[in-house]
């Protein structure tokens, strides 16, 4: 029944925009206005029951063996984009390095708006300047990346849930199917005047010369298809939050779990399934009251804490030949 309600609710919030997600209305349900807060407060207290009882503290020996024994065979990994930087990818938030902070020559009003919808429609060129430099193909996967792959090869992914637009997991080989892109891709585009579609690839040659992409058709200017503020999430964020009650490891790899309403997803798994941080910081439930028995943290490079789970998994030459074969580049079709 729980899960039954969880999904109407989840249609529901289809059909609300994004920058009406970031704050709370004091006048409506919590579950209509602020997703982020509901999945917050019914993934830790109840909705998916599977308390935690009397369960010992649980170490990456433990979650390597469940894995190995093929015990965690619904792993939903949540990620960020500490997981590019090893590319050479900068993230968004990282002091004299993040993307935000070398921002200010495009000469914009505040770092914020080359990724506000409105301020795209009156000035496209600052996003697409930006966009030269991080379009796919400007860098290659990581051994993270790979990773990821290796547990949909061994049929043990149920989801990858990713904030990264830079589509490095798709360059890795990780299939759209398995991929819930929760701030959208460059794998897509469309047309802003009228709705055409086009893959990436068709917009390549125009943003590497500086130019702004036009529709064949009308002209209009074709927009790439990631989430801006102002804009609604991809209908697959929601479609798959079922894959939380379902799964029976959490993976956590390189993410501020700052950004509502992906970060609240860290509680929707049962409270008796195991969560594993590895990142830089503690962040979201793993430094705050929400931290559960269950939970390992493995604090550092994430590279680093990827190549130890690695070890103690016995994956290292698997890994070390899927990363030598590279990865097909997956398919661009949409995901309905």
């Amino acid at each position: 029944m729980h899960a039954r309600l969880f999904i109407v609710i989840s249609v529901m919030l289809v059909s609300l925009p994004f920058s009406r997600m970031r704050k709370c209305s004091p006048f409506l349900p919590r579950f209509i206005y602020c997703p982020a807060a509901f999945i917050r407060s019914s993934g830790t207290r109840g909705l998916f029951r599977g308390g935690h009882g009397n369960v010992a503290q649980q170490t990456l020996e433990n979650i390597a063996e469940n894995i190995r024994k093929y015990d965690s065979k619904r792993v939903v990994v949540m990620a960020g984009a500490g997981i590019s930087t090893p590319s050479g990818i900068p993230d968004f938030r990282s002091p004299g390095s993040g993307l935000y902070d070398n921002l200010q020559q495009y000469n914009l009003p505040y770092a914020e708006a080359i990724f506000e919808i409105n301020y795209f429609h009156h000035n496209p060129n600052p996003f697409f300047a930006l966009a030269k430099e991080l379009y796919p193909g400007n860098y290659r996967p990581n051994l993270t990346h790979y990773f990821i792959r290796l547990l949909h090869e061994k049929g043990q992914l149920l989801r990858m849930y990713t904030q990264n637009i830079d589509g490095l997991e798709r360059m890795a080989g990780i299939p759209p199917k398995m991929l819930v892109e929760a701030h959208g891709t460059f794998a897509t585009a469309t047309c802003t005047v009228c709705q055409r579609d086009y893959k990436g690839e068709d917009l390549r040659d125009e943003i590497m010369e500086g130019t702004v992409p036009k529709c064949a058709v009308c002209k209009g200017v074709i927009k790439p298809d990631i989430v801006f503020f102002g804009e609604e999430l991809p209908q697959r964020f929601f479609t798959y939050i079922t894959d939380f009650p379902m799964a029976d490891l959490l993976i956590v790899m390189g993410t501020s779990l700052e950004v509502e309403p992906f970060a609240s997803l860290s509680g929707a798994v049962r409270g008796s399934v195991p969560r594993l941080l590895i990142n830089r910081d503690l962040v979201g439930p793993f430094a705050s009251g929400s931290r559960r028995p269950n939970d390992v943290v493995e604090l550092g490079d994430v590279v680093g804490g990827v190549q130890k789970l690695v070890k103690l998994l016995g994956w290292t030459q698997e890994l070390e030949a899927l990363m030598n074969g590279g990865g097909d580049t997956a398919s661009v079709d949409r995901e309905e």
